[in-house]
């Protein structure tokens, strides 16, 4: 039986905008409000969070904008993840940075961030990295309890691999919809290995975190042939299309069958607005293997 989905698993958008430097762009809450506003107007409605983004800040300062609109939630989806322990001066009762995947820290994480977010539910939770000491029938009772009480939709997981997402999802009542991966024209190990094959025979969204490889692509370093190469590539099918470089990469995640959805980092709405444009990109079969060839570093066998 073909599988009939969603990109997202649930009325969301294609591509996501996450806050993971939000404390850094230097916004007051009414700029802040005014980003997300921009960001709906542009179709971009899936907002991408962390507990831990900002050093545990970036949640409020998002649930801060939305509550002088509350309404706005009515037009977006929110993510976040949960699992990690990270020292910082926010959170001086943490001591070791180390994942936790017991069933007490999943409960407490999401409805802490609930509270920072300034809503009353999830659309999706994940967890951020997978542990060794994953007990999955914890983190079971974990999601049925808050799948339970309506303060998560949907949940996921989070640089998983396939046998570590099967295990999870082996104990679990409700389908994981999303494992976020890094994926980029220059991280591409996934195009080659299980890891689309696995998402795409269950159903399963790919987010690509750092789709544009962390703007690697588009600083001036020379020191990598193979950097070169791609840069090369991608600045001249931009060219023949009449296009920018960010939407020949966004447009390569794009074209994969897998339906990969990137998550977008920049607070700037030029930025942004450009991305969107990459949905429009026609990008051939023939421009997508000769990324594909660039990126590899070598000739396809």
């Amino acid at each position: 039986m073909k599988h009939q989905y969603h990109p997202l698993g649930f009325e969301g958008s294609r591509l996501s905008q996450g806050f993971w430097r939000m404390n850094e762009w230097g916004f007051n809450p009414q700029e802040r409000l005014r980003f997300i506003e921009q960001s709906i107007d542009l179709g971009v409605t899936t907002f991408d969070h962390a507990d831990i983004y900002g050093d545990y800040r970036c949640e409020s300062l998002f649930g801060d904008a939305l509550a002088i609109k509350p309404d706005l939630r009515k037009s977006m989806q929110l993510i976040t993840k949960c699992g990690i322990h990270l020292p910082c001066e926010q959170r001086p009762d943490v001591v070791r940075y180390r994942y936790d995947h017991t069933a007490e820290h999943i409960i407490r994480s999401a409805e802490q961030s609930l509270a920072n977010l300034k809503t009353d539910y999830l659309d999706l939770l994940l967890l951020h990295r997978p542990s060794p000491l994953m007990d999955p029938d914890g983190v079971a009772d974990a999601f049925e309890h808050l799948f339970t009480l309506g303060k998560v939709k949907h949940f996921g997981v989070s640089n998983f691999s396939p046998a570590q997402f099967d295990l999870l999802q082996s104990r679990l009542e409700t389908p994981l919809i999303v494992n976020q991966i890094e994926l980029s024209v220059l991280e591409p190990k996934h195009i080659e290995d299980d890891m689309l094959n696995h998402l795409q025979q269950h159903a399963v969204t790919p987010m690509a975190w750092s789709p544009l490889g962390g703007g690697a692509l588009f600083g001036e370093d020379q020191s990598s042939k193979r950097l070169c190469n791609v840069r090369q590539i991608i600045q001249s099918i931009a060219n023949e299309l009449n296009v920018s470089m960010d939407q020949v990469a966004l447009a390569w995640l794009l074209k994969h069958p897998s339906r990969i959805c990137p998550i977008l980092g920049s607070g700037k709405v030029d930025r942004l607005s450009s991305a969107v444009g990459a949905l429009n990109v026609a990008m051939s079969d023939d421009h997508w293997f000769d990324i594909w060839e660039a990126s590899r570093g070598e000739r396809l066998p």
